[in-house]
């Protein structure tokens, strides 16, 4: 969400990483829109944020989470960017190990306003697929264009367009599904997802208890800044 600078009192501290929001936040399905560059945008329970400062964290949150990108309606903001990454290997998301991850990193991205065009319609099926808002529920089969290009604005206003194929192309797909409201699951037959209906279950009752938080975390802030 963007707001005018004189509404909100500006974040007195940058955090080092945001909460996720999990399956089950209402956010996550909700069709984001479009983010200027010189924006403002209130975090909740942190308060005014340039779109820099957001999109710095929300890389430092995909790296503490072990992902490979974070869209930013997975933090709250229902806003058209997301973060990824290219590694020198493959990285599934939420994959374990003690590596820092940032020392396999050969780029980042911070896309704005993406646009994706498929270039090669043929789909590829091969990839395991995860999600950091659904943690532990990794499903192949999920269908994907094997390559896109990519038309977006980055953090200094400049338009770009970037072509990618095979895993990095199911990335940026992956998170551009997240700035529509689309999750991985929703690509897979109805029954996949009834079979982690347990798990699902769960992950929306410890999403209510996150959001809950949040919202006590937000009001404290207001009251504090006396907004």
């Amino acid at each position: 969400m963007t707001v005018p600078t004189n509404q909100l009192t500006p974040a007195p501290d940058k955090p080092r990483v945001y909460p996720l929001r999990l399956y089950g936040d209402p956010v996550l399905r909700r069709k984001a829109k479009p983010l200027g560059v010189n924006d403002s945008l209130n975090v909740p329970g942190v308060g005014l944020q340039s779109v820099r400062q957001v999109a710095e964290t929300m890389l430092e949150t995909m790296f503490e989470a072990r992902g490979v990108g974070l869209a930013a309606p997975q933090v709250g903001l229902p806003v058209r960017m997301f973060v990824a990454v290219e590694y020198e290997d493959d990285e599934e998301e939420n994959e374990g190990g003690d590596e820092p991850l940032r020392s396999r990193v050969l780029r980042d991205f911070v896309m704005i306003n993406p646009v994706v065009r498929v270039i090669n319609k043929k789909k590829d099926r091969s990839y395991q697929e995860g999600c950091l808002s659904i943690p532990g529920i990794y499903e192949e089969g999920v269908p994907r264009a094997r390559a896109v290009s990519v038309q977006y604005t980055d953090l200094d206003g400049v338009q770009r367009t970037l072509e990618a194929d095979d895993y990095l192309a199911r990335v940026f797909q992956h998170e551009l599904d997240h700035l529509d409201g689309v999750l991985f699951l929703d690509r897979l037959p109805a029954e996949v997802t009834e079979d982690y209906r347990k798990e699902l279950l769960a992950l929306q009752q410890r999403s209510k208890s996150l959001l809950s938080d949040l919202a006590n975390a937000e009001r404290l802030r207001r009251e504090r800044s006396g907004g």
